[in-house]
């Protein structure tokens, strides 16, 4: 990456290359085997939860394999492609339509699963709001390859915070194996999921209209709160430099890093985790119609534009394979 005259290797954990397409497919494999432990998911179970997306498509992967039922509750920011994969998998898909007032839709999703599972007690609830299984599985998996990747260099992990327990994950390998490396938190400007005050977010997958019960205040040890519109231009300037699409949380990640090198906070190896890749957001990210329709376009040219000013580029490595 150039920017400012400066050029910075960094490292970027693709995790659209796993089984479901995002780093939830662990968080989900977490919450499974915790449920299963407690009691077993027999077929014909059915599990309900409240998702921007990713997560549910994992959950109505896994559970279709069990034969059990899924129901996941999801919202208007919910990609198109994302909903109609969710029913290709079997899942029935309920769709918020009410913001809550806090700049999202989380609120009221969690209230839809309430009420199913107060009225259908045999209902399964994950739970990846508070559920420690999934801060669990990313300390088991995610953090040790990511240091293992990255090697002796790294310094530092970018992550996207909606639940938080991807970053605490992480965050706890880190403290144990390598306590010289920061754990950074990346969150939506108008999300209160770290604190601050609620406002309209534009991007599913990352913020809440909550604070995280996963990751508290000394868990992790610094944040980066970004714009939405300048992390949709980041998505749009790696997709024209590296014919690599982004999905909108990992863009939001990636912005964070460039914020931390035009303000002298990089040093060694950074490592942005990309929560998931941008196939499913053609539509709304990739599309010029959307942008239009949220009337962002001219703010949005306008970052690029800025962004190119400050001469901000990406390209592969030589020694890429």
């Amino acid at each position: 990456m150039n920017f400012s005259g400066n050029s910075t290797r960094f490292g970027m954990k693709l995790e659209q290359a796993g089984a479901s397409g995002s780093v939830k497919g662990r968080t989900a494999v977490g919450l499974l085997r915790r449920l299963h432990s407690e009691k077993p998911l027999l077929p014909g179970t059915v599990v309900v939860e409240s998702t921007s997306g990713n997560l549910g498509l994992a959950l109505a992967g896994l559970l279709s394999t069990l034969g059990c039922t899924f129901i996941s509750v999801v919202d208007l920011k919910t990609p198109a492609q994302t909903r109609k994969s969710l029913r290709l998998l079997g899942a029935e898909v309920l769709v918020v339509e009410e913001d809550d007032g806090h700049g999202g839709y989380l609120l009221n999703r969690l209230s839809v699963v309430r009420r199913l599972c107060a009225e259908n007690p045999d209902y399964r609830w994950p739970n990846q709001y508070e559920n420690s299984a999934g801060p669990a599985i990313h300390r088991e998996t995610t953090g040790p390859e990511i240091v293992e990747q990255a090697g002796a260099a790294l310094r530092a992990v970018y992550a996207p915070v909606s639940t938080g327990g991807t970053l605490a994950g992480v965050a706890g390998h880190l403290a144990e194996h390598r306590p010289d490396v920061d754990a950074v938190a990346v969150d939506l400007l108008g999300s209160i999921a770290l604190g601050g005050t609620a406002g309209t977010r534009l991007l599913p997958g990352i913020g809440s209209s909550r604070p995280s019960v996963l990751l508290p205040p000394g868990s992790y040890h610094r944040s980066v709160l970004v714009d939405d519109v300048e992390s949709i231009a980041i998505c749009r300037i790696v997709s024209d430099d590296l014919g690599l699409r982004l999905g909108s949380s990992s863009g939001c990640t990636l912005r964070a890093l460039v914020a931390d090198l035009a303000a002298g906070r990089v040093s060694g190896l950074p490592v942005c985790l990309m929560a998931d890749g941008g196939d499913k957001y053609g539509d709304t990210v990739y599309s010029d119609r959307w942008i239009a329709d949220q009337g962002v376009g001219e703010r949005l040219a306008a970052a690029v534009k800025g962004f190119r000013h400050e001469g901000l580029s990406f390209a592969w490595p030589e020694d890429r394979t």
